[in-house]
């Protein structure tokens, strides 16, 4: 279930960098407070994940999904880069996640 936890953390990630923008330096109430509670989500549902998965794993799975999330967002819905070198290194950080999936699995 940690799994399912660091999971969603990472989408409430994408969600709230995708937000961020919208609040103008938090001065916008509406976006500020959407960015807020998915700020909170991604929180807590990364403590949860910690209970069981190592926190140096939860937290770079966390971070992983939340950039490669948020530069897909960015890249489908704003325009911006999709050069190759720029996919690739995104390649590079999904088999990094899946990397540490696997030694979680394998008990290292």
């Amino acid at each position: 279930m940690s799994w399912v936890f660091l999971i969603a953390a990472g989408l409430c990630e994408i969600f709230y960098a995708a937000a961020m923008p919208r609040t103008e330096g938090f001065t916008r109430l509406w976006p500020s407070l959407f960015c807020g509670a998915f700020i909170a989500s991604s929180m807590y549902l990364l403590s949860l994940a910690t209970r069981t998965i190592p926190v140096g794993t939860a937290y770079a799975v966390w971070v992983g999904i939340g950039a490669v999330g948020t530069a897909v967002y960015g890249m489908l819905a704003l325009g911006e880069d999709r050069s190759v070198a720029r996919m690739a290194c995104f390649g590079l950080i999904l088999m990094g996640i899946g990397g540490l999936k696997l030694l979680t699995l394998r008990g290292e």
